[in-house]
């Protein structure tokens, strides 16, 4: 009896963490303290600004979401007026990577116009999800009146 009890706790673990995996998988979330990324930083990473808002994506050269999100965070940059979208290898740029807590590809960031990373997302976010962010980056009213 002992090894099935072994067992099930093994399974019922798995599940769990499976099941918090999955539900915070490419989720949205505001930063609680935004701060603003240096020029400097942004020069080292080819990273050029919006108006408006920025996309940032670290992703790697074997990420298959990462690919998706490269499309979503494109397609969401040619919808709204003023924001510009940037992908950083994260294989290139470790000092980076360790800098922004970047656990895992893809890892995006929305910077406002002040460079601040007000949003963040680990894996490959929904494009209403992102859509949302940037809302949220540039200011409702302001994102509503430039939307193509």
């Amino acid at each position: 009896m002992g090894p099935y009890v072994l067992l099930v706790a093994t399974l019922a673990a798995s599940v769990a963490f499976g099941l918090v995996y999955t539900r915070r998988n490419g989720r949205t979330h505001d930063v609680a303290d935004p701060a603003a990324i240096a020029d400097a930083d942004l020069a080292l990473l080819g990273v050029d600004l919006g108006p408006r808002a920025t996309l940032v994506q670290f992703s790697s050269a074997f990420c298959a979401p990462c690919r998706a999100t490269r499309r979503i965070l494109t397609e969401v940059a040619d919808l709204v007026d003023g924001v510009a979208y940037a992908e950083v290898d994260a294989e290139s740029h470790l000092d980076a990577v360790r800098r922004f807590h970047v656990l895992r590809t893809p890892t995006v960031l929305v910077l406002d116009r002040d460079r601040r990373v007000v949003v963040r997302a680990s894996g490959q976010p929904r494009k209403a999800d992102v859509l949302a962010a940037v809302g949220r980056a540039v200011g409702v009213a302001d994102a509503v009146g430039s939307t193509r």
